[in-house]
């Protein structure tokens, strides 16, 4: 995992012991970049508290409107004019449903992702703005950023129940646990992409993924027996950059998660911690 300046190639990677947030391995860990879809984690904890404090029902019906947004979900070529508030974040989950997105984001408000953000102490890690077919000057110019310190950090405490409190941290991983995207560092554990909220292979995986023109990013947790490892990488390159870079992205990613897959069975065969690493 190096940065490659040609094409404006810039990494942000952090992998920590779940349990007792030791950092097992890092790479510019503090480094703030464009992380696409994962700052949608954000408002589903934020809907998941609402959920558990009974400021929100889960049945309540939310409606589609007239607005049309593209790309990532199904929300948008179904017939359904409206879900359940519960459906939708599930659809967040398992699709990044960008539609889904903004109705929830409608519902909740982007200032409340934000107050919910700072109460957990992340100060580079934000849902910046709404889903856009179009970004223009006048908008955010990303959906969200991050820093993959913050976010391994996060997806530990979502883990171990820590994140606003434990039935909501359940919540938001059971939402998680749907992701049907494991193209990235997640690919490594050879888990059915459709299904895998069960043990497969000795391990439970559950992540969110993010993906724009000269964005990857990946951030998950996955736990064998006692033991979970949590993790972070973050990509960002010119968008015009030739097509081999997001191969070379790709690469590196999917590279990392064949470390984490030896490193955590090793550590369950041989009841040792995984070795601190100094870079990934």
């Amino acid at each position: 995992m190096t940065d490659d300046p040609s094409i404006g190639l810039r990494w942000s990677a952090c992998v920590l012991d779940a349990g007792s947030r030791e950092v097992l391995a890092a790479h510019r860990p503090d480094r703030v970049l464009s992380t696409a879809s994962i700052g949608k984690v954000l408002l589903l904890l934020e809907l998941s508290r609402r959920f558990r404090t009974g400021a929100l029902d889960p049945s309540t019906p939310v409606a589609r409107g007239g607005e049309t947004v593209a790309d990532s979900g199904l929300w948008h070529v179904m017939e359904a004019s409206s879900l359940a508030a519960s459906d939708a974040a599930q659809l967040v989950g398992a699709v990044s449903d960008n539609l889904a997105t903004n109705v929830l984001l409608d519902v909740v408000g982007l200032d409340a992702v934000a107050d919910l953000a700072a109460s957990l102490g992340l100060g580079r890690t934000a849902l910046l703005d709404r889903v856009r077919d179009a970004r223009g000057p006048q908008h955010p110019p990303a959906l969200s950023h991050g820093s993959a310190a913050e976010l391994a950090s996060l997806v530990a405490a979502i883990d171990c129940g820590d994140a606003v409190a434990p039935d909501v941290s359940a919540l938001v991983r059971d939402w998680l646990s749907l992701g049907t995207d494991l193209s990235m560092v997640a690919s490594a554990f050879g888990l059915d992409p459709l299904a895998h909220r069960d043990v497969d292979r000795g391990v439970v995986l559950w992540n969110k993924t993010g993906t724009d023109s000269g964005v990857r990013a990946d951030v998950g947790a996955v736990r064998s027996g006692d033991r979970a490892i949590a993790y972070a990488v973050l990509a960002e390159w010119e968008s015009g950059a030739d097509r081999s870079a997001r191969d070379t992205v790709l690469d590196a990613m999917r590279e990392t998660g064949r470390r984490l897959r030896s490193d955590l069975e090793r550590d369950t065969s041989t009841g040792r911690p995984v070795p601190a690493r100094p870079g990934l």
